[in-house]
């Protein structure tokens, strides 16, 4: 099992949870970290821009990397959200087990 992260950034709170808890509920991830606080400073259609964003962090598998970025595009209210898959390089034994276990159990 080779464990990735998914990283993308949602306007709110509220949209970061529901997205998670469709994508934990859905078994496509073990687990998701939702950073509230953030501030984002970036070039958008020619105009530097300023928002307040959440960020969050989901845990899942190499296999299922491409059907999470899908599931949060589909939820996703941008245009073009940041949407990003990283390797993960090590961790502890236990912990990425769990996530692929968590993730072969899936519903889906």
């Amino acid at each position: 099992m080779q464990p990735r992260l998914v990283y993308t950034t949602l306007p709110s709170l509220e949209s970061a949870e529901n997205v998670a808890r469709a994508l934990v509920a859905e078994g496509l991830v073990a687990c998701a970290n939702i950073l509230p606080g953030m501030v984002s400073i970036y070039r958008w259609e020619g105009q530097v821009e300023r928002a307040d964003e959440v960020v969050m962090i989901l845990k899942t598998t190499a296999a299922r990397a491409s059907d999470v970025m899908e599931a949060v595009r589909a939820r996703h209210p941008y245009e073009v959200p940041a949407i990003l898959v990283l390797p993960v390089e090590g961790g502890l034994a236990a912990y990425l087990s769990w996530i692929g276990a968590e993730v072969a159990a899936s519903p889906a």
